[in-house]
């Protein structure tokens, strides 16, 4: 993905732009200190935006062994450490990362005139709107999953805090990004948000260099047909239906197998629940997997499937798609907006095992279907999910945002 993104960006540096951005990017991680899907979505943004002649400036967390800065793939990427770095309780290192943030973001300013800070999630949202007030530029802010939607409501302190950091950093922003109508909906109606202040951006795919072979991954799986999914191992992603799907196939005797990759802190638990239930024969998790990996279990699949309960977009979707695989999502968020049913995938029932199983049995019975819906899906994800297009419309509100503001300031100077 890295290569291909850089080698896009390079064919792009012939700028259709009469003038420069300079953009402070914030997120709390990138590449290579990878946590989720933010950390890929903002290095793919941030090269291309670079690519397309912006000056893009991505602070972000260090983590004692990665440089304090460097210029990679055209972005100028500084990193700091939070100043409690070793406390264990994650929502104290956040705000010591955010204070981090502010204060090299405030140095960096000293030497560069930035025109606008883009944000990523409430994790920079006390470091976005401290910048803001200091620098007196506008913020941008991209708001990729919210913690009402991943839990189904608000249930507790530490979420509550979280909803509070939200809205905080939606109210601070001029304008907003999303990645689905969705997400735009959810905002609107939890935290009554605007719907002029919102634009649905979705994010971006590109195709796999494919340089390896499934079976270097996973030695089991030489000549074994697989259904594959990846995620991380959290309750929203809904991995549990897999579970239970895998339970009944055995019961009735079906020869389906599923490989779900990912980590995260129910991975143990997937496991455990695998061995006790007997179903080793059924379904693999296999822990982490580099991209490249990823892409090549893809390429070796039947079908993709994606069971969250909860997804505000649903990159693994396009990730299946741009190989021509046949993807199954569920009918919830984002995703039930990048798949048409039975046109560029199936859509199966949010938490319903049998559901799921109908949809791996359709396409199982209909060969030659599910290639076309394969082959569908793809012409959709190489055409609408480009990074070069997702970072053009960007760009442009952008300029927009700060043409805005200079255009405000000299009414207010009259």
């Amino acid at each position: 993905m890295v290569n291909a993104v850089t080698e896009k960006a390079e064919l792009n540096h012939q700028s259709v732009h009469q003038w420069q951005l300079k953009i402070l990017l914030l997120c709390w991680e990138y590449p290579p200190n990878v946590v989720g899907g933010l950390s890929r979505h903002v290095f793919c943004l941030a090269v291309q935006l670079a690519g397309q002649g912006h000056e893009v400036h991505v602070l972000t967390a260090g983590n004692g062994r990665l440089p304090g800065y460097e210029k990679t793939n055209g972005v100028h990427v500084h990193r700091v450490n939070p100043i409690n770095a070793h406390d264990e309780h994650f929502l104290v290192w956040i705000g010591g990362l955010n204070l981090a943030m502010a204060f090299k973001g405030e140095q960096l300013a000293e030497e560069l005139k930035f025109d606008l800070i883009h944000a990523h999630d409430w994790l920079v949202g006390a470091a976005g709107i401290a910048l803001k007030e200091v620098l007196g530029i506008p913020l941008l802010t991209t708001i990729h999953a919210t913690e009402h939607g991943r839990n189904n409501g608000i249930h507790n302190e530490i979420q509550q805090f979280i909803h509070e950091q939200e809205l905080a950093l939606m109210s601070a922003s001029e304008e907003m990004i999303v990645c689905s109508q969705y997400m735009k909906e959810s905002l609107m109606n939890i935290f009554h948000i605007e719907e002029k202040k919102m634009m649905v951006i979705p994010n971006g795919i590109e195709p796999p260099r494919n340089e390896i072979e499934e079976e270097s991954v996973f030695p089991e799986l030489t000549k074994r047909k697989y259904i594959f999914s990846i995620g991380r191992m959290v309750k929203e992603k809904g991995f549990e239906t897999i579970i239970k799907a895998a339970e009944m196939a055995k019961e009735r005797e079906y020869n389906y197998f599923f490989i779900v990759a990912g980590k995260g802190p129910l991975l143990e638990t997937y496991k455990r629940q695998v061995e006790e239930r007997g179903l080793a024969q059924q379904v693999a998790f296999i822990g982490s997997v580099t991209d490249e990996e990823r892409d090549a279990l893809i390429k070796g699949s039947e079908m993709i499937v994606v069971p969250s309960v909860y997804e505000p977009f649903g990159i693994v979707a396009l990730e299946g798609m741009i190989q021509d695989k046949p993807v199954i999502v569920s009918n919830a968020g984002g995703m039930k907006g990048i798949v048409r049913h039975l046109q560029t995938g199936l859509l199966m029932n949010p938490g319903d095992a049998q559901s799921l199983l109908d949809q791996i049995g359709f396409l199982v019975n209909n060969r030659k279907t599910a290639c076309e819906i394969g082959i569908n899906g793809g012409k959709v994800a190489r055409g609408l999910y480009g990074w070069g297009r997702i970072a053009a419309e960007t760009s442009r509100l952008m300029e927009d945002m700060v043409l805005n503001t200079r255009a405000n300031m000299n009414e207010t100077t009259q």
